[in-house]
Protein backbone atom coordinates (compact mmCIF):
# COMPACT_ATOMS: atom_id res chain seq x y z
CA UNK A 1 0.00 0.00 0.00
CA UNK A 2 1.46 3.26 -1.19
CA UNK A 3 2.02 5.77 1.53
CA UNK A 4 0.51 9.12 1.39
CA UNK A 5 1.35 12.52 3.12
CA UNK A 6 -0.19 16.01 3.40
CA UNK A 7 1.30 18.79 0.58
CA UNK A 8 0.13 21.98 0.02
CA UNK A 9 -0.41 21.57 -4.09
CA UNK A 10 -0.85 24.14 -6.69
CA UNK A 11 -3.72 23.73 -8.75
CA UNK A 12 -3.54 26.61 -11.16
CA UNK A 13 -1.83 29.74 -11.86
CA UNK A 14 -3.53 32.47 -10.02
CA UNK A 15 -4.28 33.87 -6.25
CA UNK A 16 -3.31 32.56 -2.98
CA UNK A 17 -6.07 30.25 -3.30
CA UNK A 18 -4.96 28.02 -5.85
CA UNK A 19 -2.67 26.38 -3.58
CA UNK A 20 -4.71 23.70 -1.53
CA UNK A 21 -3.88 21.22 1.15
CA UNK A 22 -4.37 17.42 -0.05
CA UNK A 23 -3.36 14.12 0.59
CA UNK A 24 -0.65 13.14 -2.51
CA UNK A 25 1.18 9.61 -2.44
CA UNK A 26 5.23 10.01 -1.08
CA UNK A 27 7.44 9.39 -3.54
CA UNK A 28 9.82 6.47 -4.17
CA UNK A 29 13.68 6.69 -3.07
CA UNK A 30 16.04 6.07 -5.62
CA UNK A 31 19.59 4.51 -4.68
CA UNK A 32 21.43 8.19 -4.76
CA UNK A 33 18.24 9.83 -3.01
CA UNK A 34 17.12 10.40 0.54
CA UNK A 35 13.70 10.67 1.94
CA UNK A 36 13.07 13.53 4.45
CA UNK A 37 10.54 14.27 6.88
CA UNK A 38 10.32 18.09 6.29
CA UNK A 39 10.45 19.74 9.63
CA UNK A 40 10.21 23.44 8.00
CA UNK A 41 9.85 25.33 4.93
CA UNK A 42 10.13 28.99 4.03
CA UNK A 43 8.64 31.12 1.06
CA UNK A 44 10.86 32.87 -1.30
CA UNK A 45 9.52 35.05 -4.24
CA UNK A 46 10.35 32.70 -6.70
CA UNK A 47 7.26 30.37 -5.03
CA UNK A 48 4.70 33.40 -5.96
CA UNK A 49 6.29 34.33 -8.84
CA UNK A 50 5.38 30.76 -10.06
CA UNK A 51 2.12 30.29 -8.10
CA UNK A 52 1.23 33.52 -10.09
CA UNK A 53 1.74 31.83 -13.99
CA UNK A 54 5.59 33.41 -14.62
CA UNK A 55 7.21 29.87 -15.09
CA UNK A 56 4.63 28.14 -16.67
CA UNK A 57 6.76 25.86 -19.34
CA UNK A 58 8.60 25.17 -16.40
CA UNK A 59 6.75 23.70 -13.73
CA UNK A 60 3.44 21.37 -14.66
CA UNK A 61 0.12 21.59 -12.85
CA UNK A 62 -0.65 20.07 -10.12
CA UNK A 63 2.62 20.90 -8.50
CA UNK A 64 4.25 20.90 -4.95
CA UNK A 65 6.51 24.30 -5.23
CA UNK A 66 8.73 25.62 -2.50
CA UNK A 67 12.33 26.12 -2.48
CA UNK A 68 13.79 25.41 1.44
CA UNK A 69 13.57 22.10 3.12
CA UNK A 70 14.85 21.43 7.02
CA UNK A 71 14.04 18.02 8.33
CA UNK A 72 15.25 14.65 9.30
CA UNK A 73 16.41 11.20 7.20
CA UNK A 74 13.99 8.52 7.10
CA UNK A 75 14.99 6.75 4.91
CA UNK A 76 18.20 6.59 2.43
CA UNK A 77 18.94 4.73 -1.04
CA UNK A 78 20.55 1.82 -1.94
CA UNK A 79 23.83 3.83 -2.61
CA UNK A 80 24.29 6.74 0.11
CA UNK A 81 26.96 6.50 2.40
CA UNK A 82 27.33 10.26 3.58
CA UNK A 83 23.87 9.78 5.37
CA UNK A 84 22.05 7.47 7.28
CA UNK A 85 18.72 7.84 8.85
CA UNK A 86 18.23 10.03 11.74
CA UNK A 87 20.36 12.72 10.56
CA UNK A 88 19.58 16.31 10.50
CA UNK A 89 19.63 17.83 7.48
CA UNK A 90 18.67 21.09 5.00
CA UNK A 91 18.66 21.79 1.51
CA UNK A 92 17.33 23.63 -1.81
CA UNK A 93 14.76 21.15 -3.68
CA UNK A 94 15.96 21.17 -7.47
CA UNK A 95 14.30 24.15 -8.90
CA UNK A 96 12.31 23.65 -11.65
CA UNK A 97 13.64 19.60 -11.30
CA UNK A 98 10.87 17.66 -9.37
CA UNK A 99 8.51 18.30 -6.49
CA UNK A 100 9.07 21.22 -4.04
CA UNK A 101 8.86 21.61 -0.39
CA UNK A 102 5.48 22.37 0.51
CA UNK A 103 4.71 18.72 1.94
CA UNK A 104 5.67 16.50 5.24
CA UNK A 105 8.07 14.63 3.67
CA UNK A 106 10.54 15.26 0.47
CA UNK A 107 12.89 13.03 -1.67
CA UNK A 108 15.82 14.91 -2.82
CA UNK A 109 19.31 13.61 -4.69
CA UNK A 110 21.96 13.31 -2.12
CA UNK A 111 24.49 15.57 -3.63
CA UNK A 112 22.07 18.49 -2.41
CA UNK A 113 21.54 17.59 0.85
CA UNK A 114 23.85 19.37 3.47
CA UNK A 115 24.38 18.78 7.37
CA UNK A 116 21.54 21.23 9.28
CA UNK A 117 23.83 23.54 11.59
CA UNK A 118 23.64 22.36 14.89
CA UNK A 119 22.55 25.92 16.35
CA UNK A 120 19.78 25.90 14.32
CA UNK A 121 16.34 25.28 14.75
CA UNK A 122 14.37 23.60 11.86
CA UNK A 123 12.45 26.83 10.71
CA UNK A 124 15.83 28.93 11.08
CA UNK A 125 17.65 25.95 8.78
CA UNK A 126 14.81 26.35 6.34
CA UNK A 127 15.37 30.43 6.29
CA UNK A 128 18.70 29.90 4.90
CA UNK A 129 19.23 27.40 2.43
CA UNK A 130 17.81 29.39 -0.88
CA UNK A 131 18.36 32.67 0.37
CA UNK A 132 21.82 31.58 1.66
CA UNK A 133 22.66 29.48 -1.21
CA UNK A 134 21.95 32.42 -3.53
CA UNK A 135 24.16 34.85 -1.38
CA UNK A 136 27.37 32.99 -1.54
CA UNK A 137 27.20 32.45 -5.68
CA UNK A 138 26.36 36.63 -5.57
CA UNK A 139 29.35 37.81 -3.34
CA UNK A 140 31.68 34.90 -3.08
CA UNK A 141 31.41 32.68 -6.13
CA UNK A 142 30.79 35.53 -8.84
CA UNK A 143 31.61 38.97 -7.61
CA UNK A 144 34.70 38.04 -5.07
CA UNK A 145 33.95 40.73 -3.09
CA UNK A 146 37.15 40.86 -0.32
CA UNK A 147 38.11 41.77 2.65
CA UNK A 148 38.42 45.85 2.41
CA UNK A 149 35.83 46.26 -0.49
CA UNK A 150 32.79 48.27 -0.01
CA UNK A 151 29.39 46.56 -1.44
CA UNK A 152 26.16 48.11 -1.41
CA UNK A 153 23.20 45.77 -0.85
CA UNK A 154 19.72 46.74 -1.55
CA UNK A 155 16.81 45.80 0.42
CA UNK A 156 18.89 44.71 3.34
CA UNK A 157 15.83 43.91 5.58
CA UNK A 158 14.34 41.75 3.01
CA UNK A 159 15.27 37.68 3.41
CA UNK A 160 17.93 38.20 1.31
CA UNK A 161 18.88 41.03 2.33
CA UNK A 162 19.70 40.47 6.41
CA UNK A 163 21.69 37.46 4.85
CA UNK A 164 23.96 39.23 2.32
CA UNK A 165 24.45 41.72 4.96
CA UNK A 166 25.77 39.14 8.02
CA UNK A 167 27.83 37.33 4.92
CA UNK A 168 29.60 40.59 3.32
CA UNK A 169 30.79 41.46 7.28
CA UNK A 170 32.17 38.27 7.86
CA UNK A 171 34.20 38.40 4.21
CA UNK A 172 35.49 41.56 5.80
CA UNK A 173 33.80 44.07 3.28
CA UNK A 174 32.37 47.52 4.27
CA UNK A 175 28.31 47.09 4.27
CA UNK A 176 25.72 49.89 3.43
CA UNK A 177 22.90 48.96 2.34
CA UNK A 178 19.50 50.63 1.91
CA UNK A 179 16.41 50.15 3.51
CA UNK A 180 13.12 52.02 5.02
CA UNK A 181 14.26 54.34 8.09
CA UNK A 182 12.50 52.23 10.73
CA UNK A 183 14.58 49.18 9.73
CA UNK A 184 17.62 51.58 10.08
CA UNK A 185 18.74 50.11 13.82
CA UNK A 186 17.61 46.55 12.81
CA UNK A 187 20.21 46.35 9.59
CA UNK A 188 22.85 47.84 11.55
CA UNK A 189 22.73 44.97 14.33
CA UNK A 190 22.99 42.52 11.43
CA UNK A 191 26.33 44.27 10.34
CA UNK A 192 25.80 47.22 8.20
CA UNK A 193 27.75 50.07 8.21
CA UNK A 194 25.93 52.84 6.81
CA UNK A 195 22.33 52.64 6.11
CA UNK A 196 20.58 54.77 3.02
CA UNK A 197 16.52 55.24 3.80
CA UNK A 198 15.13 54.73 0.22
CA UNK A 199 12.15 56.61 1.02
CA UNK A 200 13.34 59.72 1.36
CA UNK A 201 17.62 59.56 -0.19
CA UNK A 202 18.31 59.02 -3.64
CA UNK A 203 20.61 55.87 -3.36
CA UNK A 204 23.30 57.22 -5.88
CA UNK A 205 23.96 60.48 -4.29
CA UNK A 206 24.08 59.13 -0.67
CA UNK A 207 26.60 56.23 -1.96
CA UNK A 208 28.66 59.32 -3.42
CA UNK A 209 28.52 61.17 -0.11
CA UNK A 210 29.52 57.86 1.94
CA UNK A 211 32.60 56.93 -0.34
CA UNK A 212 34.05 60.19 -0.87
CA UNK A 213 33.12 60.01 -4.35
CA UNK A 214 35.09 56.48 -4.37
CA UNK A 215 32.29 54.66 -5.35
CA UNK A 216 31.35 50.93 -4.23
CA UNK A 217 33.44 47.96 -5.28
CA UNK A 218 30.19 46.10 -5.97
CA UNK A 219 26.75 46.16 -5.95
CA UNK A 220 24.13 43.91 -4.87
CA UNK A 221 20.83 44.17 -6.61
CA UNK A 222 17.52 42.53 -4.96
CA UNK A 223 15.02 45.10 -6.48
CA UNK A 224 15.54 45.14 -10.38
CA UNK A 225 14.15 47.82 -12.36
CA UNK A 226 15.21 51.14 -11.43
CA UNK A 227 17.39 50.22 -8.90
CA UNK A 228 19.39 47.75 -11.28
CA UNK A 229 19.33 50.46 -14.16
CA UNK A 230 21.09 53.34 -11.88
CA UNK A 231 23.56 50.30 -9.98
CA UNK A 232 26.44 51.76 -12.60
CA UNK A 233 26.40 54.94 -11.24
CA UNK A 234 27.67 54.36 -7.61
CA UNK A 235 30.62 51.33 -8.77
CA UNK A 236 34.36 52.42 -8.85
CA UNK A 237 36.45 51.41 -11.41
CA UNK A 238 36.42 47.98 -12.15
CA UNK A 239 33.08 47.53 -9.97
CA UNK A 240 30.63 44.56 -10.39
CA UNK A 241 26.70 44.25 -10.19
CA UNK A 242 25.35 41.43 -9.11
CA UNK A 243 21.41 40.85 -10.01
CA UNK A 244 19.09 37.68 -8.80
CA UNK A 245 16.00 39.77 -10.31
CA UNK A 246 14.75 39.17 -13.72
CA UNK A 247 15.27 41.83 -16.35
CA UNK A 248 12.07 42.91 -17.29
CA UNK A 249 13.44 45.77 -19.86
CA UNK A 250 16.32 46.48 -21.88
CA UNK A 251 19.39 48.14 -20.39
CA UNK A 252 21.46 50.62 -21.20
CA UNK A 253 25.14 49.82 -20.29
CA UNK A 254 26.85 52.90 -21.12
CA UNK A 255 27.64 53.80 -17.73
CA UNK A 256 29.03 50.60 -16.72
CA UNK A 257 30.88 50.35 -19.47
CA UNK A 258 32.93 53.05 -18.76
CA UNK A 259 33.68 52.20 -15.28
CA UNK A 260 35.01 48.98 -17.23
CA UNK A 261 32.37 46.89 -14.81
CA UNK A 262 31.35 43.46 -14.76
CA UNK A 263 27.65 41.91 -14.36
CA UNK A 264 26.34 38.78 -13.10
CA UNK A 265 22.81 37.20 -13.20
CA UNK A 266 22.44 34.75 -10.75
CA UNK A 267 20.02 32.18 -10.85
CA UNK A 268 21.69 30.27 -8.07
CA UNK A 269 22.51 26.42 -8.33
CA UNK A 270 22.07 23.92 -5.68
CA UNK A 271 24.84 22.00 -4.48
CA UNK A 272 26.28 19.99 -0.94
CA UNK A 273 29.35 22.39 -1.06
CA UNK A 274 27.61 25.90 -0.15
CA UNK A 275 25.48 23.93 2.29
CA UNK A 276 28.57 23.14 3.98
CA UNK A 277 30.02 26.84 4.00
CA UNK A 278 26.88 28.09 5.37
CA UNK A 279 26.85 25.52 8.07
CA UNK A 280 30.23 26.64 9.21
CA UNK A 281 29.44 30.20 9.09
CA UNK A 282 25.97 29.54 11.10
CA UNK A 283 27.84 27.44 13.73
CA UNK A 284 30.63 30.32 14.37
CA UNK A 285 28.05 32.74 15.19
CA UNK A 286 28.80 34.70 11.83
CA UNK A 287 25.32 34.13 9.95
CA UNK A 288 22.05 33.99 12.34
CA UNK A 289 18.99 33.66 9.80
CA UNK A 290 15.85 35.98 10.38
CA UNK A 291 12.64 35.19 10.75
CA UNK A 292 10.17 37.76 10.50
CA UNK A 293 6.82 35.68 10.44
CA UNK A 294 5.79 31.75 10.80
CA UNK A 295 2.72 30.21 9.69
CA UNK A 296 1.67 26.54 10.04
CA UNK A 297 1.18 24.47 6.42
CA UNK A 298 -2.09 24.91 5.96
CA UNK A 299 -1.42 28.32 5.84
CA UNK A 300 1.03 28.42 3.28
CA UNK A 301 -1.73 30.99 0.95
CA UNK A 302 -1.41 33.77 3.82
CA UNK A 303 2.37 33.19 4.06
CA UNK A 304 2.38 33.83 0.01
CA UNK A 305 0.14 36.65 0.80
CA UNK A 306 2.34 38.17 3.87
CA UNK A 307 5.78 38.12 1.37
CA UNK A 308 3.85 39.21 -2.22
CA UNK A 309 2.90 42.38 -0.21
CA UNK A 310 5.64 42.96 2.08
CA UNK A 311 5.80 46.31 1.90
CA UNK A 312 2.09 46.70 4.10
CA UNK A 313 4.03 44.85 6.72
CA UNK A 314 6.73 45.44 9.24
CA UNK A 315 8.50 42.11 7.87
CA UNK A 316 11.83 41.54 8.33
CA UNK A 317 13.64 38.42 7.32
CA UNK A 318 12.12 35.46 5.72
CA UNK A 319 8.65 33.80 6.37
CA UNK A 320 8.76 30.57 7.57
CA UNK A 321 6.32 27.67 7.19
CA UNK A 322 5.97 25.24 10.34
CA UNK A 323 5.56 21.48 8.48
CA UNK A 324 4.92 19.52 11.73
CA UNK A 325 3.44 22.18 14.22
CA UNK A 326 0.83 24.80 14.29
CA UNK A 327 3.33 27.99 15.05
CA UNK A 328 1.72 31.16 14.32
CA UNK A 329 3.92 35.07 14.50
CA UNK A 330 2.53 37.30 12.16
CA UNK A 331 4.34 40.69 12.04
CA UNK A 332 2.36 44.04 12.31
CA UNK A 333 1.03 46.01 9.83
CA UNK A 334 2.59 49.02 8.31
CA UNK A 335 0.70 52.27 9.80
Amino acid sequence: MTESMKAVVLTRFGGTDALELREVPVPPVGPRQVRVRVHATAVNPLDYQIRRGDYPDEVPLPAIIGHDISGVIEQVGTHVTEFRPGDAVYYTPQIFGGPGSYAEQHVADVDLVGRKPENLSHLEAASLTLVGGTVWESLVTRAGLTVGETVLIHGGAGGVGTIAIQIARAIGARVLTTARAGDEDFVRSLGADAVIDYASADYVDAVAELTRGAGVDVVFDTIGGDTLTRSPLVLADLGRVVSIVDIAQPQNLIQAWGRNAAYHFVFTRQNRGKLDALTTLAERGLVTPVIGATLPLARTGEAHDLLENRRSYVLRGKVAIDVVGDTVALPPRVC
